[in-house]
């Protein structure tokens, strides 16, 4: 996704190059040519020059060097997590795990908006079954985010290139009591990545449950919404998760 993106605007850089230097060295817009004027001659030289240094430095930049780790603590919105969380498609053992992430943050996206959606043609913003049904839908938006949160937590502290060399050694150079705890240490890290995501799965899972609910039902009284099977559940879930991480 980020290589795509990266891609698009090198495309638009590439466009917005193009379009500068016809502006500038056509005679029916500026005119710059190379046989005029010393000034203008070498005003000319400067654009090109300009021109193709910005495409070089546009290309490195877009296409080769290597991206930087968005910081934790500085994730905020959903294309910050997504952004930080494809950072990591790069560690192969965890290479199927970050994209079921980046999977599950475009599916938590579009089953809140639906859901909310279905909410705003069911009821009035302003009555308390909408309420009660947004809140939880929220309650468990952040709470997928916390798990990715943690997730990447443990991703910005696992070493690939140590965890590579100590499998390819399978303890050759190693005690063997260092090499089981060495590698106990990183099966933790991988076991818990593996246990983020499915307790997410299983967010996105209640989700579609308390969609189904919904529909089923065609009159309630909103003191009969905490009695509702899936929202007991989602209740269990988030208190289980939280009371977990703590």
């Amino acid at each position: 996704m980020i290589y795509m993106i990266n891609y698009i605007k090198l495309l638009g850089l590439i466009f917005g190059v193009v379009v500068m230097n016809v502006l500038l060295f056509s005679p029916g817009f500026i005119g710059l040519e190379f046989g005029g004027g010393a000034f203008t001659t070498a005003l000319s030289v400067t654009f090109l020059f300009g021109s193709v240094m910005t495409l070089f430095y546009g290309s490195y930049t877009l296409l080769f060097r290597q991206p930087v780790v968005l910081p934790v603590k500085n994730i905020e919105t959903h294309e910050d997590y997504v952004e930080a969380l494809s950072f990591y498609r790069r560690i192969k053992v965890l290479e199927e795990d970050i994209t079921l992430g980046l999977s599950q943050l475009s599916r938590m996206k579009k089953k809140k908006e639906t859901l909310l959606n279905v909410l705003n043609q069911r009821f009035d913003p302003g009555e308390l079954s909408y309420k009660k049904f947004a809140s939880v839908t929220l309650e468990v938006e952040k709470l997928l985010y916390l798990n990715i949160r943690s997730v990447l937590n443990r991703l910005n502290v696992f070493d690939e290139a140590e965890y590579a060399s100590l499998m390819k050694s399978k303890s050759a150079t190693l005690p063997q009591k260092l090499f089981q705890e060495k590698t106990k240490v990183y099966n933790d890290y991988l076991s818990y990545v593996k246990s983020s995501l499915h307790t997410n799965e299983e967010i996105l899972l209640k989700l579609d449950q308390l969609m189904l609910e919904i529909s089923r039902l065609d009159s309630f009284e909103s003191g009969d919404i905490e009695q509702m099977p899936c929202m007991q559940e989602i209740d269990q879930l988030i208190k289980h998760t939280k009371l977990y991480r703590q």
